[in-house]
């Protein structure tokens, strides 16, 4: 795919027991040797990808986690609900509103998701547009819709590299030195004041910024697309009877939002009584470690109570997500403000974006399902007023759909 040449292969890592042992081993399966893509980096690149937190081992690992993990409190996390609880009423609300069929990544999950990310990071209203360009140039430059870049000799460019991520890296320092002097409550004036170095400032700039972003921006439709193609979860939901943030965990097991992640060998191992060799690519699965039946009791069964619910979306030991409380947050505001919001709804074919590591959903569009008697919004009783009349002796128009005592708008 893109021209990239083939690599040498790798041990696909996929049952529960196993994926926590290759997370958790840091000294046997190496975040450092090979950094953590399936592909494998150019080995000019391997310094620079080094710098980053994601791609280190202990004890160098440890240090930057606990210098960020100050930042990163659920206290400090926890007093940016109010605000992503009235984001989310004013997306859905425009949503539930724009018409019958809504395009909920469009309308609301890719502005939710980057409007809580900026505020937590403390990036100024004008430039939250460049996080989305930014995260959408590393996250989705596999996807057959978005152009690749190429050098002069139409070879593709690796977004991740030096050259291709300066912008997003000026940008960072010029964030900092003006936290520096107009300090606020947000992660970048925490970083700004810490010891980190600019090289090490960038990286982490980079990392929240990409996958701060992009794991609601996948997890939240993902669910949503979940749940649409059940209804009778949802109504369970709506009725109560399970609480957003125990649907929220399975909703995560169900729909991770990241697939897999790369580790590499660091010397001869065995691994679910397969030999290991120094240097072998090992990639854990984390969607197959969700659905492991030793686990996980009728896996492929979608249980909003389910408990417990050790699933590894945000991964396992010293790597695990540094920031999923936050997403966590974020997942369960959208849901409880869902509820509230939307009416029942009934999914399209949504597109997926092609992309490695993240399970990006490009589009998801839906149909609103109202139950009788709800009062339905303007643009939705036109279109119930502009349906034509039946032909005479023609079979009527019937306003019920296929979920019950619905009607379809």
């Amino acid at each position: 795919m893109l021209g990239w040449p083939s690599g040498p292969g790798f041990w696909a890592v996929t049952r529960h027991a196993d994926v926590v042992r290759v997370l958790r081993d840091s000294a046997a399966f190496s975040s450092y040797l090979g950094a953590t893509q399936i592909r494998d980096p150019d080995p000019a690149d391997l310094p620079f990808i080094r710098r980053m937190m994601l791609n280190q081992d202990p004890p160098a690992h440890g240090r930057l986690r606990r210098l960020v993990s100050r930042a990163f409190t659920p206290g400090r996390t926890g007093r940016f609900e109010a605000a992503a609880r009235e984001r989310a009423r004013t997306l859905l609300a425009a949503a539930r509103d724009a018409g019958p069929v809504v395009d909920l990544v469009k309308t609301v999950t890719d502005d939710y998701a980057l409007l809580n990310l900026a505020d937590l990071l403390g990036v100024p209203e004008s430039d939250r547009g460049a996080l989305l360009d930014w995260t959408e140039r590393v996250i989705a430059y596999q996807d057959p819709e978005s152009p690749p870049v190429v050098d002069a000799d139409g070879r593709p460019v690796n977004p991740r590299s030096p050259a291709m991520l300066e912008e997003m890296f000026a940008y960072a320092r010029q964030l900092a030195a003006h936290k520096r002097t107009a300090p606020g409550d947000d992660l970048m004036t925490v970083l700004a004041q810490s010891e980190l170095s600019d090289g090490e400032l960038e990286m982490f700039f980079f990392l929240l910024t990409v996958a701060g972003n992009d794991t609601v921006r996948s997890a939240a439709p993902g669910g949503f697309l979940v749940l649409a193609g059940r209804p009778d979860e949802q109504r369970g939901l709506r009725a109560g009877r399970v609480s957003p943030q125990s649907a929220v965990e399975e909703l995560l097991r169900w729909h991770p939002p990241v697939l897999s992640f790369r580790r590499t060998a660091a010397y001869d191992t065995e691994l679910a009584g397969q030999p290991i060799r120094a240097g072998d690519k090992v990639v854990v699965f984390h969607a197959s470690a969700n659905y492991d039946d030793a686990v996980f009791t009728d896996p492929l069964r979608l249980d909003l109570a389910r408990t417990p619910n050790p699933h590894v979306s945000f991964g396992d030991g010293p790597h695990v997500c540094l920031g999923a409380h936050f997403a966590r947050l974020q997942l369960r505001v959208l849901h409880e403000e869902a509820i509230r919001a939307l009416p029942s709804s009934h999914p399209r074919t949504p597109r997926r974006a092609v992309s490695s590591p993240t399970s990006s959903t490009a589009s998801h569009r839906c149909r609103w399902l109202w139950a009788r008697g709800e009062r339905l919004s303007r643009h939705s009783r036109r279109a119930r007023l502009r349906q034509p009349r039946p032909r005479r002796g023609a079979r009527p128009l019937t306003p019920y759909g296929g979920y019950g005592e619905k009607i379809v708008i």
